[in-house]
């Protein structure tokens, strides 16, 4: 009986040494980091045939139009440049005005009038995108493959954050800074956005 008891206890603490052992056992983490920028184009260029079944009746009738050249090839990027300076400039200058400005008429003037001109950039642009595709298509180019494509998907979603962020000022009030840091980051963006346009128009 004791030889049983004592064949017991040398078994159990046998198990605790090798636990023991496997906790002090040294352990590896492995982090892993990826840049989204290649995963934006894996996701948008399986969708591409989508897109071009969906856009190719409104393609169709626009080449039926007999369009000129020019107006194809140049329309978008003019519509959406008064879009981004007009729109998107004054706007921001209109922030910043509601930021800083100690006039109370001058602030509640910006107050009233900023949303509406950057909630009309965002629906233009989004409208916008529909136009570039369409003009890539009647030209027969490739779409969302250009760095252009990439940086306007990027925009419109970081407008959609932007949009949403004032309804959550009242009760988070240091918001406002995020709103106005982000809304400069995503004018830059747009400006890096216009001159790569303008590099993709120039480049057929």
């Amino acid at each position: 009986m004791k030889n049983r008891i004592g064949k017991a206890v040398d078994k159990v603490e046998k198990e605790e040494e090798q636990e023991e052992e496997y906790m002090e056992e040294p352990s590896e983490s492995v982090l892993y980091s990826f840049t989204p920028l290649p995963l934006l184009f894996l996701a948008t260029l399986p969708g591409a045939g989508a897109v071009r079944s969906v856009f190719a009746p409104f393609v169709e009738l626009v080449k039926s139009w007999n369009l000129p050249d020019w107006l194809v090839h140049w329309g978008h990027p003019g519509n959406m440049a008064v879009v981004l300076f007009a729109m998107g400039g004054y706007g921001t200058y209109l922030g910043f005005r509601i930021r800083f400005s100690d006039d109370v008429e001058e602030k509640a003037k910006a107050k009233d009038l900023h949303p509406k001109l950057l909630g009309g950039m965002f629906f233009f642009f989004a409208l916008g995108a529909t136009g570039g595709i369409t003009a890539l298509l009647t030209s027969d180019k490739p779409i969302f493959e250009s760095p252009h494509a990439v940086t306007g998907l990027i925009g419109l979603a970081l407008l959609t954050t932007q949009s949403a962020l004032p309804v959550l000022f009242e009760n988070n009030p240091g918001l406002r800074s995020v709103h106005g840091i982000l809304g400069g980051g995503i004018m830059s963006l747009f400006l890096v956005h216009a001159a790569l346009g303008l590099q993709l128009g120039l480049s057929f």
